[in-house]
């Protein structure tokens, strides 16, 4: 599938482009905020120092609350977070309007920019996790990321042009009332969208919200997240030192004076729109670990490039390809993560890796104009590029196999069957990752009614006795059963050993049950037997997840 046909295939979801749309035009006046507040605070009379504090400052609210911001997305309804964080800082456009058109103090006015950086903090983790829930199938999710990159990277272009024109005529009051209306916009845009389904399945608040429960979630995703976090690491690392010395390789090196400066930042643009958009198809490859390697190789190499260039046109063309080698690099690290993240924790994650990153940006651009001027800018962005083509390999090797299907042997095996023939690749995998892989005891029997999601059974290795309503089916290695949803079922292991039999739901949900009720198997000896506190656990935990629970006599 080509760049232009997995878009459409993105825009052609109507709550995904309604979501694109109404955030592309925030975008626009994100930007057209930011240049007008940097002119309002330098035009106060403060001197550059203060105007880089004031850039500085607003990092620090990212820095302390994207993680606190991440728990709340996985605690509560995210289209209803992103709709408060859009009216409380339209708010504060409005706010700034007012203060703007009567000279109101410079303190104010950095106060409520400060106080909007705030707000932001909490859009990352709820947008990130917001997206994975609004696609059909794991086929929109690369393009929508790319989408969402590539429409980021022209308001990038679109919202200081307008800043520009704005700041011309003198209507710097106006740039920031419509950056209110866009929050506006966004905000009723948002509230048309489905409520995220992410959130519309019960689980109790101590199982997410708990040390021990988000270790359990987390647990199998920590090589995958070791590896992209690696990456995100030494990415926000070069992208701070790489946006200071932007301005000392065109005035020092390049002798293009301020113009050329322009002119880099416009290939960073350029460089955006083009790696967005080949990141597109990309994603769509069954194997994710060759386009991560290849997008920061080409970060890499890039940034070595624009050092080595001599003439302005040769560091505009290696700057255009650092940029699209950082956003494919980005676009298909953020698609591996949020394959590799159960939705419970993605929230929370995001906000751990958002303050990472823009952790190592700051550092960057504070250490980047120290070693330049110790060591020269040649090379240090000798050294950055070499370090980013390093970091991406390892990050690759980490990955693993989350960069691929994303499925363990057992739950491939099981998306093979014959009863799945026809559906999609990628719907497959994102069912595999929702399956249950449990451990049965001789004689064991389980017994669910009234499951809010239909039910998967595919027997590993022994066999099993499997009643649905009033059918039974015995069923060796290989076997499959089917339970639609409110079925009266059970099944238990009727061979002389302990078997493995691997359990789907759809929609995905229900795996907390089992989480909270029951205990963590191990493939070492037979499983304990089933006591008293199992099962008050179990008949606790049931009502929570709109289950009933109850035994049959032999």
């Amino acid at each position: 599938m080509g760049s232009l046909a997995s878009y459409r295939r993105v825009f052609a979801n109507p709550a995904l482009a309604r979501l694109m749309i109404g955030e592309f035009v925030s975008s626009i006046g994100d930007w057209l905020y930011l240049v007008a507040l940097l002119v309002v605070v330098y035009n106060s009379g403060a001197s550059p120092v203060v105007l880089g504090i004031v850039g500085a400052a607003r990092i620090v609210p990212y820095i302390l609350l994207s993680v606190p911001a991440g728990i709340v997305a996985d605690r509560y309804d995210r289209r209803l977070i992103l709709i408060g964080t859009d009216l409380a800082r339209g708010i504060i456009m409005l706010a700034l309007t007012a203060l703007t058109l009567v000279d109101g103090p410079i303190i104010a006015v950095v106060a409520l920019s400060l106080l909007a950086a705030c707000f932001s903090a909490f859009f990352s983790p709820a947008i990130g996790s917001l997206i994975p829930s609004l696609v059909a199938d794991e086929r929109e999710l690369g393009p929508a990321n790319a989408a969402w990159s590539s429409l980021d990277n022209l308001a990038f272009i679109i919202g200081p042009a307008v800043a520009a024109i704005l700041i011309a005529v003198g209507s710097i009051p106006l740039a920031f009332f419509l950056n209110a209306m866009t929050f506006l916009v966004v905000a009723a845009v948002l509230w048309r969208l489905p409520t995220d389904r992410g959130r519309t399945v019960a689980r109790p608040a101590s199982a997410e919200a708990s040390p021990g429960g988000f270790r359990e979630s987390v647990r199998p995703a920590i090589r995958p997240l070791s590896g992209l976090g690696v990456i995100n690491l030494f990415d926000g690392f070069v992208s701070g030192g790489l946006a200071v010395l932007t301005v000392v390789i065109a005035v020092e090196v390049l002798g293009a004076g301020d113009a050329g400066t322009g002119w880099l930042n416009a290939a960073i643009g350029l460089g955006g729109l083009i790696g967005a958009f080949i990141a597109g198809p990309m994603t769509l490859r069954r194997r994710l670990d060759i386009p991560l390697a290849v997008g920061g190789v080409t970060l890499g190499v890039g940034i070595v490039l624009v050092g080595q260039s001599t003439v302005l046109l040769a560091a505009i063309a290696a700057m255009a390809v650092a940029t699209a080698g950082m956003l494919l690099l980005e676009v298909v690290a953020t698609t591996i993560f949020q394959r590799a993240v159960p939705d419970s924790i993605r929230g929370r994650t995001i906000g751990a890796m958002d303050t990472l990153n823009v952790s190592a940006y700051a550092l960057g651009a504070f250490l980047a104009p120290i070693l330049a001027a110790a060591a020269g800018p040649v090379m240090v962005l000798l050294g950055f590029g070499i370090a980013m083509v390093a970091a991406t390999l390892v990050g690759t090797v980490l990955v693993g196999r989350s960069a691929m299907s994303g499925m363990d042997p057992g739950a491939e095996r099981f998306v093979r069957l014959p009863l799945f023939d026809g559906l999609a690749p990628a719907a497959l995998e994102q069912a595999a990752r929702h399956l249950t892989r449990m451990r049965v005891t001789p004689g064991q029997v389980v017994v669910r009614q009234g499951d809010p999601a239909d039910r998967f059974f595919h027997v590993l290795d022994g066999t099993f006795e499997i009643r649905v309503g009033e059918e039974l089916h015995n069923l060796g290695a290989g076997g499959y059963a089917y339970v639609p949803r409110g079925t009266v079922h059970n099944f238990r292991n009727i061979a002389e050993t302990a078997s493995r039999i691997l359990v789907g739901f759809t929609p995905a949900g229900i795996e907390g049950f089992f989480r909270e009720s029951g205990r963590p198997a191990t493939d070492a000896g037979p499983a304990p037997p089933v006591d008293d506190d199992e099962i008050a656990r179990t008949m606790a935990a049931a009502p929570k997840y709109g289950l009933e629970a109850f035994a049959f006599g032999e």
